[in-house]
């Protein structure tokens, strides 16, 4: 049919189908597709016009890929068998706890693609919140770890890093993956796509590079070059994450349970013996206070320990965005920036990506405690760094430029004074109403970071989109919530 359900399988029947009546599938019934030796399970939806011959049946584009079908070949339709895992999912909706039996048969019945959409939805939110204790997230880890496929490395250490989100504009990972790499560590980075964010590092790495590539080319990018930033999405590992973000993107919620076994599930399917997680701390980043942060990291380094994962957290200032833009081809532009040693890079986003290259550097013993810093500055600063990120992104397909957006108009402060407080997550939505990040472009760019003096009608930020219509949207909203960066006359 063409139509794109992101990556749901959808199949479209008639409403007076025979088969439709014979089985009594309704609007919204799992179906059994098989075909050519094949078979996927696709949810129904019911066409009552002349859309579809009779005896005719149609699928999304999701559908028709994981099918491999051809035009006018016949299909068997039919019942699939009974989900049993999802009475486990109801019981834990009423409170029920999850054994590690419980949550290998949901995610092995998730990685198969058995769970519709609203069936994932009531796993999303049955363990949102602090819904999972400890041992159901180390049973949760493991499950996904087992169900995907598991790299294996010929060198080790191997290392990763990683942030939690909820902070605009904090594209680190694509400044330490080449520094690490330039001093002989491997370090294999699957980087996600936003989830509730206007960019996540494989958006913005994707304005510079190819990112979907599969494990052999992943394989070949580290055995050359010691380091890749490629979207783990276009891969088996821990294939349920994948799944389970799509819905929480949608449903725009985190699970911190969830979370800890993304992240963590994803690093050791990598290979990874050593991460460093970065927790950005603000009033309106991910992890709002310090006891919260404290508490995660806590979750963070026992289901590491319990998964033989060396855990090393960061907490950091989530306050503000890091560096200028936000949106994919913004971001991305920043990095080049302090990768190429620009006199006007952003020194925030530098000083952060030296911060949490050294502690990747002193995990794996690279150097002493203390000195990783210094070595990660003289990589960056000699221009070994940038020489390292060029040739990854050859390796991965060809670098390019960061497209730029043919729309954009600033938001300026009405009055005079200095920068107290910006919203990030408001500031995330204007970004993400201008279009970022399905739109590379467009996104923004902040002007006056905390502390800066401002003057009536001096830009605050500057929106950019690649359609007039979305930059008119996203700036109805900033005008509806014009303390998005807050300003206070004679402030101190």
């Amino acid at each position: 049919m063409g139509i794109d359900t992101y990556q749901e399988p959808v199949i479209y029947m008639r409403r007076d189908c025979h088969v439709c009546r014979a089985e009594g599938f309704e609007a919204q019934t799992r179906i059994r597709v098989e075909a050519r030796g094949r078979s996927i399970l696709a949810t129904l939806n019911v066409v009552g016009s002349d859309l579809l011959e009779p005896g005719e049946a149609a699928l999304s584009e999701a559908a028709w890929r994981l099918l491999g079908a051809q035009q006018g070949e016949p299909a068997v339709l039919s019942h699939p068998a009974h989900l049993e895992s999802l009475s486990r999912v109801r019981a834990k909706a009423y409170g029920g706890r999850l054994s590690a039996e419980d949550l290998n048969a949901i995610v092995r019945d998730i990685s198969a693609g058995r769970y519709s959409d609203v069936e994932l939805s009531s796993f999303v939110t049955a363990c949102a919140g602090d819904r999972l204790d400890l041992e159901e997230i180390v049973g949760l880890t493991r499950a996904m770890i087992h169900a995907g496929e598991h790299l294996e490395w010929r060198r080790t250490p191997v290392v990763d890093k990683h942030c939690v989100g909820g902070l605009p504009g904090n594209r680190t990972t694509m400044i330490v993956v080449p520094i690490v790499a330039s001093c002989g560590l491997v370090i294999p980075k699957t980087s996600s796509r936003a989830i509730t964010s206007p960019a996540g590092t494989a958006d913005a790495m994707e304005t510079v590079a190819p990112v979907c590539l599969d494990l052999k080319a992943m394989r070949r990018v580290v055995e050359q070059e010691g380091g890749c930033i490629v979207w783990g999405g276009a891969m088996s590992l821990s294939p349920a994450d994948d799944v389970l973000i799509r819905v929480e993107r949608a449903l725009d919620l985190d699970s911190t349970g969830q979370l800890v076994a993304s992240v963590l599930s994803k690093k050791v399917a990598a290979g990874s013996t050593h991460v460093v997680i970065d927790i950005p701390v603000g009033p309106t980043a991910k992890v709002r206070t310090a006891e919260a942060a404290t508490a995660l990291e806590r979750q963070l380094a026992q289901v590491g320990h319990a998964v033989d994962l060396e855990v090393s957290v960061i907490l950091t200032d989530g306050s503000q965005p890091v560096g200028r833009g936000i949106g994919p081809a913004l971001e991305a532009r920043d990095v080049i920036s302090v990768l190429g040693g620009k006199p006007d890079a952003p020194a925030d986003l530098r000083e952060r990506a030296l911060l949490l290259a050294g502690r990747v550097l002193e995990s794996a013993a690279r150097v002493s405690r203390g000195e990783g810093r210094a070595l990660a500055e003289s990589v960056l600063d000699d221009g070994r760094a940038w020489k390292k990120f060029q040739a990854i992104c050859e390796a991965q397909g060809g670098m390019s430029t960061p497209q730029q957006a043919p729309h954009f108009r600033p938001v300026t402060a009405s009055r005079s004074g200095r920068v107290t407080r910006i919203d990030n997550r408001r500031l995330a939505r204007v970004a993400k109403l201008a279009g970022a990040p399905k739109s590379p472009a467009a996104g923004l760019i902040l002007h006056t970071p905390l502390g800066a003096a401002v003057e009536p009608g001096q830009p605050l930020f500057t929106v950019h989109a690649e359609a007039s219509g979305e930059l008119e949207y996203a700036l109805s909203y900033a005008s509806a919530v014009p303390e998005i960066v807050m300003v206070e006359e004679h402030a101190r």
